[in-house]
């Protein structure tokens, strides 16, 4: 893999593989030193919502897209629930530069903001070809180290990069999730009005959100949908969620492998469904409705990460351009008879969605909330709702 010229310019940062392999940059964001997986994003905006998304907890995001910062950070554009405990990547690769914001809704420089949440960065390196690394190598464990004054012991980031066990078998939920009952009431942000609240009188609907480590605009959208949602931690029990009486249960995304989560999530996930409450998950919760179902889930190569997905809804025949962030998946062919594959990527043909007949229970792999990316699934909050309508008797909502 090529590396830039530090001929003149001692590296202030390096990102140091499992195999050895040393690349040289320079630091920016915090100091220090993390073990994480290294994936890339091929979005072209949102670089801030990525970061604070808590299914990227445990990973060191490179960003294909070589300008990152130029619209600085805001407090409006974070995903982690609870972003005083930073829940999201650790580690944060760019190729140019960050640059000063320019950006009406800036509030600080992202360089700055990195450092408020402890994200370890470089910048200057060739992240093309790092990116052709992992297609060609897979998500590699890494250790990424940034020290002002270039002082590292590379042999021990070699024996540290070497050393992590990667996220096979971690269950990162328990770290991502808000870890405590929460009421949620905010809605989609409008242009020039920001985000307004749901006034308890309007709401139709109550939603339980099962948190493995959940995004804020899922939990607005529901809102925009006049669903009142109550957030539980990622070890509430089945009883737990019952006791609120809900009309669905949400079981939303998160960090980690789905398996490990699921020693203690799947047994809740499976008598929630017995019980014939409607129910929708997504990314973490997708998989683990897989594994509830008896199927089987897998690490995947290099994973889906980006905002530009092309994914088939097989039930409209309907091809979607999504939002993924993704290094696990369902196997397809581990589904059993009563279960239907809905959505498929059409990049790989990995399973993106599956829904149980005769039941009010579904799953997607990818992120309809989007932020960032396109909108063109944000259906399927509006399918999960006429779940609710259907069950409570009332009207169904138009999808589209």
């Amino acid at each position: 893999m090529s590396t830039p010229g530090w001929t003149t310019e001692k590296p202030t940062a390096l990102l140091v593989l499992a195999d050895g392999t040393v690349i040289e940059g320079k630091g920016i964001g915090a100091t220090g030193r993390t073990q994480a997986e290294v994936c890339f994003n091929t979005a072209l905006t949102g670089y801030q919502e990525i970061l604070t998304d808590p299914s990227y907890l445990g990973q060191i995001v490179t960003f294909t897209f070589p300008h990152i910062g130029n619209i600085g950070a805001n407090d409006e554009d974070i995903e982690d629930l609870t972003p005083a405990a930073r829940r999201g990547a650790v580690g944060v690769i760019f190729k140019a530069d960050i640059t000063d914001p320019s950006n009406y809704r800036s509030a600080k420089h992202l360089d700055a903001w990195l450092k408020a949440r402890g994200v370890i960065g470089m910048a200057g390196i060739d992240t093309r070809a790092l990116t052709a690394w992992i297609r060609e190598h897979g998500a590699p464990n890494a250790v990424i180290a940034h020290d002002p004054n270039g002082d590292f012991d590379i042999e021990a980031l070699k024996a540290e990069a070497k050393a992590w066990s990667g996220l096979e078998g971690l269950d990162l939920a328990k770290e991502a999730t808000s870890g405590q009952s929460s009421q949620w009431t905010e809605k989609p942000w409008v242009w020039n009005e920001g985000y307004s609240e749901l006034d308890a009188a309007d709401a139709k609907h109550h939603v339980v959100c099962l948190d493995f480590g959940v995004k804020r605009n899922i939990l607005r959208l529901f809102a925009g949908l006049d669903c009142k949602v109550t957030v539980l931690p990622a070890t509430a029990t089945a009883e737990d969620v019952l006791a609120q009486k809900p009309d669905g249960v949400f079981l939303s995304n998160g960090p980690g492998d789905p398996a490990a989560t699921g020693e203690y999530a799947v047994p809740v996930i499976r008598n929630l469904i017995d019980t014939g409450i409607p129910m929708f998950g997504i990314c973490l919760g997708h998989q683990m409705l897989g594994l509830a179902v008896g199927a089987k889930t897998e690490k995947m190569h290099q994973g889906h990460h980006g905002a530009n997905h092309p994914v088939k809804d097989h039930t409209t025949g309907k091809v979607e351009i999504v939002s993924m962030n993704h290094g696990f998946a369902v196997d397809a062919k581990s589904l059993p008879a009563d279960v239907e594959e809905t959505h498929v990527s059409l990049f790989d043909g990995t399973n993106c969605g599956l829904r149980i007949k005769g039941k009010p229970v579904f799953s997607v792999q990818h992120h309809p909330e989007a932020s960032p990316g396109p909108q063109d699934s944000h259906y399927l909050f509006r399918r999960f709702v006429n779940l609710i309508n259907e069950k409570k008797g009332e009207p169904a909502l138009a999808e589209r």
